[in-house]
Parts: structure tokens; sequence; C-alpha cells
């Protein structure tokens, strides 16, 4: 039995999760989200990863590895690093078994990831680093339109006549969107428009990695925004990409659950080295 942990910064916010682990089967003991707000990153991942450890009454000699991800390889407590891009399959595997791609928005990049079934990845393809399909876009979209982030997804939804937003440019589009309001579009069909923009963009990842007929899951920030999700599936429809396109609850803990995951694989093996004949 292992206790582990995944600490996944990212630009925006912290996510983190404390597993309990016995062969192979995997129990969420504690998870829990920050927003980084100008706060020093690697500081705030102590005071979360402490706060797990609170919640759960584990003392912190009884975590056997402290994996991060992301943004977290300067976290000073932490026992490995692993590359983002690794965790985030392994993580969507976790969720969602069935899965055999992913698609990951953050809020600097998106990016199509296909993996096997163990959660191996087998090929990916990003955004440009100036595309207009980040969560940061979408952010600063909502702020300018006055609508509170959590509730983008639900205002998309209720779109009648989506404006389309053609520019791949985060600067043009932003000056599109001005346009827009300008002009009297109401905020449901501006970001509906937005949505559809983004999607579109997501789904040419998938077909890039020649992603066909399985199940997608939506990782990442942007995971629980409905409206995006909604946006995904018209756009796989018209782009003819036969995909089951998911999100999961705990979909923006993919790459914490991963880390925390391949953190036991590694303390394992390592366990295994220690204790071979050989390493005498």
């Amino acid at each position: 039995m292992t206790i582990t942990a995944g600490i996944d910064i990212g630009t925006n916010s912290i996510k983190s999760v404390l597993f309990r682990i016995e062969e192979g089967a995997i129990e969420w003991l504690a998870k829990h989200t920050s927003r980084i707000r100008k706060r020093d990153p690697n500081q705030l991942a102590e005071e979360d990863y402490r706060w797990l450890l609170k919640k759960t009454d584990i003392d912190p000699e009884e975590v056997e590895y402290v994996a991060t991800t992301g943004e977290g390889e300067n976290v000073d407590f932490r026992t490995g690093h692993f590359y983002s891009m690794t965790t985030h399959a392994r993580g969507a595997s976790f969720l969602e078994p069935s899965a055999r791609s992913l698609v990951d928005i953050g809020a600097l990049h998106g990016r199509a990831i296909s993996i096997d079934e163990h959660g191996k990845v087998l090929s990916y393809k990003m955004t440009s680093q100036c595309a207009s399909g980040t969560g940061q876009f979408l952010e600063n979209i909502a702020r300018y339109l006055g609508v509170a982030q959590d509730e983008v997804g639900s205002l998309s939804l209720q779109a009648d006549d989506p404006e389309t937003v053609s520019s791949i440019c985060a600067v043009l589009a932003e000056t599109d969107v001005i346009n827009m309001v300008s002009r009297g579009i109401s905020s449901q069909n501006i970001l509906k428009g937005i949505h559809l923009s983004m999607a579109g963009r997501l789904i040419k990842l998938l077909k890039a990695i020649k992603v066909r007929e399985n199940t997608v899951l939506v990782t990442g920030g942007l995971a629980q925004d409905e409206g995006l999700c909604r946006a995904l599936l018209e756009q796989a429809s018209d782009q003819k990409l036969e995909v089951q396109i998911r999100s999961h609850i705990d979909s923006i803990y993919a790459g914490a659950a991963g880390a925390a995951i391949w953190g036991e694989f590694r303390h394992r093996k390592l366990k295994q080295a220690e204790a071979s004949p050989l390493a005498a």
C-alpha cells in the first residue's frame, strides 16, 4: 500500500490530489484546487499539500512519493517531477478507461493527445502559441463582457445565432469581440461563436493525430465549460469526426492524478531495484 500525492502547477491554478494505491486499486483520499492570483505558486503548492494532509489526518512521513507536474519542477518538497503530457495522458486513462485520446485545454495552450489503453502517449499535436484557443483568452473575453468565468458555459448554451470568430490571433480575435459588442451582438452569441472557433481548431488537432471512432476525454481548466464541450461535439459532427467527447467531474485533476499514479509506479520500481540482489 502506497500513499502518493500529485501536484499540478498551471498558469492560473494549482491542482493537488492524495491517493492510496494498493495492488493497482486507486483510492481518492483528498483533492484541492487553488487559484494562484499573483501568489508564489511554490509556496501555495506547499500550503495546498499541507491542507490535504490535515484533511485526511495523514502524517507527512506516511506519504511515500510527492509527484509534481506542469510548472512544479521547483517545488522543494517534491520527490520527483513528471512531464505534463504524460501525466495528463495517465490521468485521463484513470478517469475514463475507455478513452484513447484526450483534448487538454489549459490557460496557454490546447493539445490533442492519442493514448493507448495504459495511458501511454502515442502521438500529439498542439495549438500554436499565439492561437486564440486557450483558457486565458476566454477568461479575457469574459472579463471584457462582464461575465463571471463560471457563467460562460451556460450562457453559451443559450445562444440562438452565434457570431463567428475566425481570427487565430488572440489580439485580433479580441478586436473582433469589441466590434461585436458595438454592433449589439449578445454575450450569449459572442461566447458561443468563440467556443465554436476554439472547438474547430481542437477538432482539427484530433484529426491531425488520426483519432478515429473512440472516446475523447476533455481535460484541463476548461473541461467543466459545458458550452465548450457542446461546441466540441458540434464541430466533431461538422468535420465528420465520429468520436464520443466526454468530460469528467474530476477532469481538472487529470494532470495531478496522473502525477500521483506515476509517482507510485516510480516508487514501486525503486523499491524493487533496492531489493534486487544485483543492487547489493
